[in-house]
């Protein structure tokens, strides 16, 4: 898409979406999704290619095809369920969550320490943080800066109201006043969530994946 049309598709899907009633938005995303699936364009032929990686040589063509169509439902489904967030109350989001271990987390900062959940790219990210927050834990995490600039402050904007202070990460500079802000708020005691599964800065650690 064009900058134009990426921020009038963002800012349209935030508008509607949670006018809608919650069935009748659900299947109208994942008519979406399978209409992109079946069209084949890169994205999908990508997708594709990761998954025959991650299946294995003994994959047939039907099973990355099946495998491939719940990939782009499961991705229309973040973006149907972060558009709709906005209009959930508290008691919905909470109570369409399940957890294991966060005891745990939140022990540690009751205890006045800091914690670094690192996170990787699945499922909803912004329902996790709204769900935290609604708990009672504020969290600080960082976002790359997006193009167009209005999507990203409409982002940033959407993630701030649920709870989440957001500090922007800049590309080609070395963004010390972040690190320092991420510092002051763990010696504080507060919670830290980093995506941390994308290497931004070209230092990351190579590893092996699927051979």
């Amino acid at each position: 898409m064009g900058d134009r049309t990426a921020a009038a598709a963002y800012a349209a899907g935030w508008r509607l979406v949670r006018e809608l009633p919650e069935a009748p938005g659900r299947a109208a995303f994942r008519a979406m999704a399978d209409r992109a699936w079946r069209a084949r364009g890169p994205g999908v032929s990508r997708l594709e290619a990761n998954l025959r990686r991650v299946a294995g040589p003994g994959a047939t063509a039907a099973q990355l095809r099946a495998l491939s169509r719940a990939g782009m439902r499961s991705y229309m489904r973040y973006y149907y369920e972060m558009f709709r967030l906005p209009a959930m109350d508290a008691a919905t989001v909470l109570g369409r969550t399940r957890s294991e271990g966060v005891d745990v987390l939140e022990a540690h900062l009751a205890a006045g320490r800091g914690v670094v959940a690192a996170l990787p790219h699945m499922g909803n990210w912004d329902h996790a943080g709204a769900w935290i927050a609604m708990r009672g834990t504020p969290l600080t995490t960082i976002a790359e800066r997006l193009r167009p600039e209005s999507v990203f402050e409409r982002f940033t904007s959407f993630r701030t109201g649920l709870g989440m202070e957001v500090l922007p990460l800049e590309p080609g500079q070395s963004n010390g006043a972040v690190t320092g802000t991420l510092a002051r708020r763990l010696r504080s005691g507060g919670l830290v969530c980093l995506l941390a599964d994308r290497d931004l800065t070209e230092g990351g650690i190579g590893v092996r994946f699927f051979g």
